[in-house]
């Protein structure tokens, strides 16, 4: 069965690479900021999307590689990296809260590199769920964890040059069931040992000697007990995190079903995040703290809006970053987390990420001025 889920996975990456080939062939003259109806009528690297009521328009649809068109020689703290938060819980599952639309491939494919997943004990194995009080629910659940590892695990396998990031919000209680989940999955091949990982605020090992090493998947988890007890590195040690600071509207009730029983609870909404703002989260050490190496920036609303995140996504998300620097004591982000990450009115995330990569590489505005 795992040789069959492997082959099945592998075909598919295989499948949507040679779609993506056969895409950007068919691609239009359309530039950004010019209005569309269809992706295909836009430039490569560009993809069609609509905010709010305006028209849709030809906005980025793709990373810059900065491993290509800078180095790989510098340490891994030295890169940025685009986050989906929540990157399981992607639209078509009715009645349930979506961060995303693309697949986990599709979002690889893209560029994003650090994934947030929520896990979870559920029917007797670890799901995926966008849940609340340390529970996964039938109507709160996405898939099971294995089925998003196995994806990593074909882009891994298919892009033996790349980095991938998880952060576990971790809720699994059952003993060495993620390590099973992650050894099912064949993701231990790439796995990052904690024993390596700097202490201190020291650099992490070059990128290329990650590489070389096939160090490849670096993951964190929210679960302190887990680092003694599977190996897996507790975040807090090692990364600085904002938390999102959310305009408040009034509460809202969710309502659920489970085992015939009508659940209910309450929820802080907010209208969109504040730029203007940057506070450590709670579990996180303060963000001028020089011990932990990588810093995460979140800039997402507390209730997902698609339509919504395009304004969120570009200029606030910029404004976000510059705040995040200056309260972080002059250091800019590793990580910046998002919803929707390809909705905005341009650039978009792809610019932040550039920019943030030109700050870290070579401390200019963009990533393609250090090629210069």
């Amino acid at each position: 069965m795992a040789c069959f889920r492997f082959f099945s996975a592998v075909t598919t990456l295989v499948l949507l690479h040679l779609s993506s080939i056969a895409f950007a062939s068919s691609h239009g003259s359309k530039q950004l900021g010019d209005q569309c109806s269809s992706d295909e009528e836009c430039s490569v690297g560009l993809g069609c999307f609509k905010c709010g009521i305006d028209a849709a328009r030809c906005v980025r649809s793709n990373i810059t590689d900065q491993f290509s068109l800078v180095n790989n020689s510098m340490p891994f703290n030295k890169y940025a990296f685009l986050t989906t938060h929540n990157s399981y819980a992607i639209e078509g599952k009715p009645l349930h809260v979506a961060t995303q639309e693309d697949s986990i491939t599709e979002q690889l494919n893209s560029g994003v590199r650090a994934l947030m997943l929520d896990t979870y004990d559920y029917e007797g194995d670890v799901w995926l769920c966008h849940s609340f009080n340390e529970q996964c629910f039938e109507f709160t659940k996405f898939n099971r964890a294995i089925d998003t590892l196995e994806e990593v695990f074909a882009f891994l396998t298919a892009n033996p040059s790349e980095i991938v990031t998880i952060f576990l919000e971790d809720y699994v209680k059952s003993p060495n069931a993620l390590t099973k989940v992650f050894t099912d999955s064949g993701l231990k091949k790439f796995w990052f040992p904690v024993e390596d990982m700097p202490k201190g605020g020291q650099d992490w090992p070059l990128v290329k000697d990650m590489v070389a090493n096939n160090h490849r998947l670096v993951v964190f988890t929210s679960d302190k007990s887990k680092q003694e007890t599977e190996g897996i590195a507790y975040q807090w040690n090692y990364v600085l995190e904002n938390q999102c600071e959310c305009d408040e509207i009034p509460k809202f009730r969710n309502v659920g079903r489970e085992n015939n029983r009508i659940i209910s609870f309450f929820s802080d909404g907010d209208d969109g995040v504040k730029p203007s703002e940057c506070s450590n989260r709670g579990e996180s050490a303060q963000l001028t703290d020089k011990t932990k190496a990588l810093v995460l920036v979140n800039h997402f609303s507390t209730v997902p809006v698609k339509l919504l995140s395009c304004e969120e996504n570009s200029q606030h998300l910029i404004d976000t970053i510059k705040t995040c620097y200056v309260t972080a004591g002059d250091r800019w982000a590793n990580f910046v987390a998002v919803d929707f990450y390809k909705r905005s009115d341009g650039g978009g995330t792809f610019q932040a990420v550039d920019k943030l990569n030109g700050e870290l590489l070579c401390g200019r505005d963009d990533v393609h001025d250090c090629h210069h």
